[in-house]
């Protein structure tokens, strides 16, 4: 019988009245056997235990919903159903999508946030983050370029972030942790040299403002909240160097307590396909971030598609192409990184005039599901996330907040397409809980 206890790496099971010891890395590979499987994983890998306080969910914009009905109809006929087949009868974190007209009328009707707390309560599930970058429609039309709007320089994304972090102290339990994500001020082509100067003041403005609100629910409600502005591809900032130069504006001429402040409330959502996309380290990226005093409020656990760029796998890559989304690409020739192209048609292009020095890897903003190898012709940056776990498993503690976000169920190619979402979300729960369970944090 397995009693739950950890000794040193190893489980230890209940034999008669004997004691055994398994290694823990041993026992992670035998249940991922299982995993591999599909819907007949071993039942120990749907048994949410999560230590050292990690909340894990993932994160419901892989569904479509722009009003209130339409995001609760997506958690009661998907969430619901991998809740069932994870949670093993524990509490379920759920990783909450509300654009802005979903949050809107949430706010303001009352009957409809008692009847979601009952809801959650009666399921032993309860909200800990948002994602609040999309603003608007996320699915279905012209997204691309959009997610950036409105930005960080105008009063729209402040007054929706505020709303946001008011629905969550109301919703979430006590005792909790709660983090808002968010875009990484803007998108780069927005910022020109004429306008910078303003815009980064606005923004400023604007996150300091956040600041002082969340301060404020801090002190009525006792509950700790953080905002985690998300570095991506082609973002106002999308490098760690570039976070932590942002990072330093924000403090720039704040007053002693205001920059205490910032430093509480303000930090990264580190998303791993993304940071990968930059080539950079799990150790070198964390190590930048906490060095500079960064929190690190919440961490994306996704991956990105990267190839060698043979005319076969260009060729291939074009499938991967959608009118919904910015799938940015980044190219690396030997040790540096020498072409960004803003979408796969640009970069797919630049390909048939480059050929021959088309450079050595290419990564790409495209979020693959994170339990299998996208197929032959490519690889994926799941070993991002594995380092990151280890790094946490080193030293746990310094993040909490974890969410699964492959948003891109609808437009992945049919071939790396799960059936239905739900069997996507639990093979990617199953995979992620094996990483958590070998580095010591389930």
């Amino acid at each position: 019988m397995l009693i739950g206890r950890r000794n040193k790496g190893f489980l230890i099971f209940e034999k008669g009245s004997r004691e055994v010891q398994i290694c823990g890395r041993f026992w992670h590979n035998f249940l991922c056997g299982f995993a591999l499987r599909g819907p007949s994983t071993s039942p120990f890998l749907r048994v949410m235990r999560l230590l050292h306080d990690i909340d894990l969910g993932y994160c419901t914009n892989i569904h479509r919903g722009e009003t209130w009905e339409e995001t609760f109809s997506g958690l009661r006929d998907y969430t619901d159903q991998v809740r069932e087949r994870i949670s093993g009868g524990n509490r379920y974190g759920i990783g909450l999508r509300l654009g802005a007209k979903a949050a809107e009328q949430l706010s303001s009707n009352q009957a409809a946030k008692d009847h979601f707390r009952r809801w959650m309560d009666e399921r032993n599930a309860y909200v800990f983050t948002i994602n609040g970058f999309p603003y608007g429609t996320f699915h279905g039309s012209r997204v691309k370029e959009q997610v950036y709007v409105p930005d960080w320089s105008t009063p729209e994304r402040l007054e929706y972030t505020n709303k946001l972090f008011n629905l969550l102290v109301e919703l979430a339990p006590e005792g909790k942790s709660l983090s808002v994500s968010t875009l990484p001020g803007s998108f780069k082509e927005f910022i020109t040299p004429e306008n910078e100067a303003g815009v980064i003041r606005a923004m400023v403005e604007n996150l300091r403002a956040c600041s002082q609100h969340m301060e404020s629910l801090r002190e009525k409600t006792g509950k700790d909240l953080h905002l985690g502005l998300e570095p991506e591809p082609l973002g106002l900032f999308e490098t760690t160097p570039e976070t932590v130069r942002f990072f330093e504006a924000l403090h720039d001429g704040a007053t002693e307590n205001e920059s205490a402040h910032i430093s509480r409330n303000l930090g990264v959502n580190y998303d791993t396909c993304h940071l990968a996309i930059e080539y950079e380290s799990p150790e070198e990226a964390v190590s930048r971030l906490r060095n500079a005093g960064i929190r690190i409020s919440k961490i994306h656990l996704s991956s990105a598609l990267c190839l060698k760029p043979s005319a076969e796998a260009v060729a291939r890559l074009g499938s991967f192409q959608d009118e919904v989304y910015l799938h940015q690409v980044v190219v690396k020739n030997g040790e540096d990184v020498t072409e960004r192209f803003r979408d796969l048609p640009d970069a797919i292009e630049w390909f048939e005039r480059n050929r021959n020095d088309a450079g050595d890897e290419w990564r790409v903003h495209f979020h693959v599901p994170i339990h299998s190898q996208p197929e032959a012709l490519f690889a994926d940056t799941r070993d991002h996330i594995s380092g990151i776990l280890k790094l946490l498993g080193d030293e746990p503690g310094w993040c909490t907040h974890f969410e699964m976000e492959t948003y891109t169920w609808e437009v992945l190619p049919e071939e790396i397409r799960s059936r239905d979402v739900v069997e996507q979300l639990v093979a990617e729960y199953d995979w992620c809980l094996g990483e958590f369970r070998a580095n010591s944090l389930a």
